[in-house]
C-alpha cells in the first residue's frame, strides 16, 4: 500500500488526499492565508489517520453496547464509538461512522486555530461541513439509482455540521435495500451511523425478489459477520416499495425526535420519503453543487 498522498485538483482548489480505502477531498474558504495554513494542518493530520485505526481495528468490528462505551486511544475511532453508542440498543459496530468519523477529524484539524468562512471535507459522500455565520453551502443528492437528482441548501443557522448517505447500491454492505437514505445531523458521523441504520431499515424480509449473501462471504474480515447484505433488488411493486419506505421512515422519524438527526431523504424504486429539515428542491443548472452526495 502507498503511503498518504496529497495533491490538489485540476481547479487548484480543492485538495486531494487519499490513503488506502480513505479518499478526501477537502475544500477551504476564507482569507488565502488562512486556507494555506488550513490545508498544511490537514495534510499533517492525515498522515497518521489510517495507521492509528488499522491499530484499533479488531475492536472497532465489534458491537457497541448501549450502557458500556469503550475507551479507544485514537480520536477518530473515539469519534466512530460516541457515534454509535445513543444507536446501540440494536446491532450496530463503531465502523458504521467510520468515514464520517475520518470527515470530522480532517475538518477538525483543518479548522485548528483558523478563520474559515466555510470548508469541507468529503470522504465518498459522507462529508463534514463548516459553516460561518450568515454563509450556506449547496449539496447534490444523487445515486438513487432511477434518475433523481435534488439539491439541498444548509444555511450556518441549521445547525449541521455532516451529511452522509448509506443503500445497498453504496461502496459499504447494507442489509436494506434502499436505492440512498441521505441523512443530516450535527456531525459527519452521527450522520453516517444513522444513515446505515435507516438504509437497513428500508427492507422487505423475506422477499424473493431481493438477492441476499453473507457480508463474511464477500469480505471475511466484514463487521456484519454472517449477516445477510443485500446483493439485488428485483421488480418491486408499489405497494411494496411503500411498506419497504414507510419502514425506514418510521426508524428516521424515531432518530429525528431523539435528536439524532436533523433530517434524512428516503429514497427507492423512483419513490421518495422525506423526514425533518430537508428541503429538496429541482436542480439548478445555473448554479452548480459544491458536495455531492452518491
Amino acid at each position: 500500500m502507498d503511503g498518504p498522498q496529497a495533491h490538489w485538483l485540476q481547479d487548484g482548489r480543492r485538495l486531494h488526499l487519499n490513503h488506502g480505502p480513505i479518499d478526501l477531498i477537502v475544500e477551504a474558504f476564507g482569507d488565502a492565508d488562512e486556507r494555506r495554513a488550513a490545508y498544511e494542518q490537514a495534510v499533517t493530520r492525515f498522515q497518521t489517520m489510517l495507521i492509528e485505526l488499522v491499530e484499533e481495528l479488531p475492536e472497532l468490528r465489534l458491537p457497541a453496547f448501549f450502557l458500556a462505551p469503550r475507551s479507544f486511544a485514537g480520536p477518530t475511532a473515539r469519534r466512530m464509538e460516541a457515534a454509535v453508542m445513543p444507536l446501540a440498543e440494536c446491532f450496530i459496530t463503531p465502523m458504521a461512522a467510520v468515514a464520517g468519523s475520518v470527515a470530522d477529524e480532517i475538518l477538525a484539524a483543518l479548522l485548528a486555530g483558523r478563520r474559515l468562512d466555510r470548508a469541507y471535507v468529503n470522504n465518498g459522500g459522507d462529508s463534514a461541513l463548516h459553516l460561518g455565520t450568515g454563509t450556506t453551502i449547496g449539496l447534490a443528492v444523487a445515486g438513487t439509482g432511477n434518475g433523481m437528482a435534488d439539491r439541498i441548501t444548509i444555511r450556518a443557522e441549521d445547525g449541521i455540521g455532516g451529511v452522509a448517505t448509506s443503500g445497498w447500491r453504496g461502496r459499504s454492505f447494507s442489509l436494506g435495500i434502499a436505492d440512498a437514505v441521505t441523512v443530516l445531523a450535527r456531525t459527519g458521523a452521527e450522520a453516517d451511523a444513522a444513515a446505515t441504520l435507516i438504509a437497513n431499515a428500508v427492507d422487505l424480509p423475506g422477499n424473493p425478489a431481493i438477492s441476499r449473501m453473507p457480508a463474511r462471504d464477500l469480505s471475511p474480515d466484514s463487521d456484519l459477520g454472517e449477516r445477510l447484505v443485500t446483493q439485488a433488488v428485483g421488480t418491486l411493486g408499489f405497494a411494496e416499495v411503500t411498506r419497504a419506505l414507510d419502514n425506514g421512515l418510521a426508524v428516521a422519524e424515531d432518530f429525528r425526535r431523539r435528536g439524532l438527526i436533523a433530517g434524512s431523504a428516503l429514497f427507492l424504486g423512483g419513490e421518495a420519503r422525506i423526514s425533518g429539515a430537508v428541503a429538496l428542491a429541482a436542480p439548478n443548472k445555473h448554479e452548480p453543487e459544491e458536495i455531492s452526495h452518491a
